[in-house]
């Protein structure tokens, strides 16, 4: 997979202006960080709906097919985001601090492992991960989640004094939790026959498609703290 610079830039700019607004939200206070799930949350509703039914033309028919959508959407879009709100508001039994610093963390794991994932496959990536995203390669995929356990596990600790070791599985948790969450998106859209989810984000498309990995690292995160911490 070479490294596409054009595709490179659009994607730095985008993702420059997406930063600023999440940071805002997630930063400012619990209402703020709220609204902006609440409003990426119903985003994704409208994108998986549109390819539902690209997907599936007949999916409002009672009581199946229907039925299997909406839990397959309860599953898929608000769990992960009741997740997210719960990881907020018991941050500190994690860490000290104000309550943003997990799903900040558990963000900034994705963001990692996303981007070294890219550049690592962009430049030395030659097998393919799954037929369902043939752009991804092991190589990428192994080196974004070694690289966000070292970032996040050596930046946190060293920087802020966190945990290492809850850190460590945070990050490595996020990243391959991130990456299933990656495909099983890439899936839906090969289903439906599209490229993007939407296209709200140049070079970035759809909300779907910029949130798929958290989708899946939110609640997986939450599942392995509670059980192992």
């Amino acid at each position: 997979m070479a490294l596409n610079l054009t595709t490179l830039r659009t994607r730095a700019i985008t993702a420059i202006v997406f930063v600023i607004i999440m940071l805002g939200g997630i930063i400012w206070n619990e209402w703020s960080f709220n609204f902006l799930f609440l409003i990426i949350q119903l985003c994704c509703i409208a994108e998986l709906v549109k390819l539902i039914s690209v997907i599936d033309p007949n999916y409002t028919k009672f009581p199946m097919p229907i039925v299997k959508y909406l839990a397959f959407g309860i599953i898929y879009l608000s769990f992960p985001f009741a997740a997210l709100r719960d990881l907020y508001r018991h941050s500190t039994d994690y860490f000290p601090g104000p309550n943003w610093i997990l799903p900040m963390i558990i963000i900034a794991s994705i963001w990692v492992n996303d981007t070294m994932a890219y550049f690592v496959g962009s430049l030395i990536g030659k097998t393919p991960l799954s037929s369902i995203s043939p752009k991804k390669t092991w190589e990428g995929t192994i080196g974004g989640a070694v690289l966000a356990v070292l970032v996040i596990g050596i930046g946190g600790h060293f920087i802020w004094n966190f945990s290492i070791n809850i850190l460590v599985l945070i990050a490595a948790t996020a990243a391959i939790a991130g990456t299933l969450g990656d495909l099983l998106e890439s899936k839906i859209k090969r289903m439906a026959d599209v490229k993007d989810s939407g296209n709200i984000m140049p070079g970035h498309g759809g909300f779907l498609d910029r949130f798929d990995s958290l989708l899946l690292a939110a609640p997986a995160v939450w599942l392995v703290l509670k059980l192992f911490l």
